[in-house]
């Protein structure tokens, strides 16, 4: 049966862009939010027809993918919340400048010119964020904090057993890890640090050889928040191998992970 001209001319309430080869589902209401926008013009006074799609029927834009997710909260919110060290900022601007959205390419603007961060200076979210946010962050970076950087890292395994209906079987994390400036991670974690596998060593130099008297990363993660460090970076990384050579056993997975931080 042929589609009403109503059917076939409204663009639905949730819709999927493909922008770049990134996928987003978001409400027609975020996307319009901007009266006179490239958005606002294309899904308030185009059709569905006439906007180019992907293979699966996506609304598709040639664009930066991955900063199209800061066009979108930008849309949502009015407001934009950048990450510590975010070094985009000229190619978000301009994002924003092709998606017509002029008051965020001002601010953006603005940024250039106030903050000096790729010449060295602060990072730029404070200058974005609300002023209750960036009156938090000045309060925790007061003045005398060291500034870096600390890793925290562990590995975990746990089985797998052939009904995959079973509950897996974890074990316990084997070691929290702490890659930093000697003088942070002693600031940081004072008398849980395990020093005994790098001693003697002078406060300004590093060390990868640290680790904690406990397991559990949200113990670690709470005295970071405490000395103001905020997480900037995780990646990690998996495996998995039979607990013999027989395919019919347990599979065994094991992981590592790491969390970078920043103050």
């Amino acid at each position: 049966m042929a589609q009403t001209d109503s059917q076939s001319t409204a663009f639905p309430e949730i819709v999927e862009l493909n922008v770049g080869g990134q996928v987003y589902v978001t409400r027609l209401e975020t996307l319009t939010a901007v009266p006179n926008s490239l958005l606002w013009l294309k899904f308030t006074q185009s059709s569905p027809g006439a906007l180019p799609k992907d293979s699966k029927g996506r609304f598709f834009f040639d664009r930066d993918g991955f900063l199209f997710r800061y066009i979108l909260d930008y849309l949502r919110d009015s407001e934009l919340f950048l990450p510590e060290l975010f070094k985009e900022r000229k190619r978000l601007q301009k994002e924003a400048d092709f998606f017509q959205l002029p008051e965020l390419s001002r601010r953006l603007a603005a940024v250039s010119k106030d903050n000096s961060y790729e010449d060295g200076g602060e990072p730029e979210e404070a200058e974005l964020a609300s002023p209750a946010t960036s009156s938090l962050d000045k309060a925790l970076r007061s003045p005398g904090a060291t500034a870096g950087y600390i890793t925290v890292g562990y590995r975990g395994s746990y089985t797998i057993g052939r009904d995959i209906q079973a509950d897996a079987k974890f074990r316990r994390v084997a070691r929290i890890t702490v890659c930093s400036k000697i003088s942070l991670a002693k600031e940081v974690f004072g008398d849980t640090l395990n020093e005994s596998r790098d001693p003697d060593r002078p406060p300004d130099r590093y060390t990868s050889r640290y680790y904690l008297k406990y397991n559990f990363l949200e113990q670690a993660f709470d005295r970071l928040a405490d000395a103001g460090f905020h997480m900037v970076a995780s990646n990690s990384t998996g495996t998995c191998s039979y607990a013999t050579n027989d395919p019919g056993e347990d599979k065994l997975w094991t992981s590592y992970t790491e969390y970078i931080f920043f103050r």
